[in-house]
């Protein structure tokens, strides 16, 4: 389901359930609208937009893996920064 890239992180989040509220209110954010009418039926983020995203992240063409420390971090600063 998930690209190769983002199972590290997925599964460094998996191991975090103090963090599950603030990833699944961050995964209903960057949700597109309607995104259960359309295939792959997931709510996964504009394709373009998450491109975007991880070249101002991580520079080069945008395809690199996501590294799973930085996807921890940014949750505990979402989450402290949401109270």
């Amino acid at each position: 389901m998930l690209p190769a890239g983002w199972r590290p992180a997925a599964a460094a989040v998996a191991r975090r359930p103090d963090l599950w509220p603030t990833a699944t209110r961050s995964v209903a954010g960057l949700a597109p609208r309607g995104w259960w009418r359309r295939p792959p039926f997931l709510p996964l983020p504009d394709r373009n937009w998450m491109h975007l995203r991880l070249v101002t992240a991580y520079g080069g063409d945008g395809r690199g893996p996501v590294e799973a420390d930085d996807v921890i971090t940014w949750l505990e600063w979402r989450r402290t920064w949401s109270r």
